[in-house]
């Protein structure tokens, strides 16, 4: 009885935990995302933080779909001059920044504007090899809402002066989803921050001009 009391405490604690995190990043980041791309501040460069361009089942992913519209847009109007793309290339058949490049290059952007990251492996990585890595202290952040808060919390801890642009965000059974495993992205980030995790890898500075 008593092991099972533990056990129902621990669960307790980490809900109450994660819930917790959840809402005071989302407090964090609330005067820093945008939804509007007319009331965007002008950044030097915008992050776009990387997702697998296909699902599973071989359709368009909607969260990549909806990031590429996104950065297409903030550049278009003139709300950044230049692109990072931070995502996985993990593996030799998978590479997220190529396949934004690609697709950013087929809509007209031109490619000398285009930097690609590809050791984005997971958010910290990105923020902080944008700072560290490409020598960014200023960003505009893109991705969907639920990541972009996350973002921000990341980045003001790394003293990264980071905005953020709300790409269309997925409702339904598969948004529902992801916003669950939220929850827990978030729960490690400010695990990963209060045991100071460093990224995979850092490497030597590239300058963005």
């Amino acid at each position: 009885m008593k092991y099972f009391k533990k056990i129902t405490l621990i669960i307790a604690f980490m809900i109450i935990y994660a819930i917790t995190i959840s809402y005071w990043m989302t407090f964090q980041a609330k005067d820093c995302i945008y939804d509007n791309v007319l009331d965007v501040p002008k950044n030097k460069v915008g992050l776009v933080l990387g997702a697998s361009k296909l699902t599973p089942n071989g359709t368009i992913n909607l969260y990549y779909k909806y990031r590429l519209e996104a950065v297409y847009q903030l550049y278009k109007s003139g709300k950044i001059q230049f692109i990072l793309i931070s995502g996985d290339n993990s593996r030799k058949e998978y590479d997220e920044p190529s396949d934004f490049k690609n697709d950013l290059i087929i809509k007209g952007i031109p490619r000398e504007k285009i930097f690609l990251d590809y050791a984005g492996f997971r958010t910290l990585d990105s923020i902080v090899r944008a700072k560290e890595v490409f020598g960014l202290n200023s960003v505009t952040i893109i991705s969907q809402k639920f990541h972009n808060e996350r973002a921000i919390y990341l980045s003001n801890h790394f003293d990264v002066n980071a905005i953020a642009f709300n790409a269309q965000d997925i409702r339904g059974h598969y948004g529902a989803k992801t916003r669950l495993r939220e929850y827990l992205a978030r729960t490690k980030a400010s695990i990963d921050i209060l045991f100071n995790v460093e990224p995979k890898f850092l490497g030597k500075k590239i300058k963005i001009k």
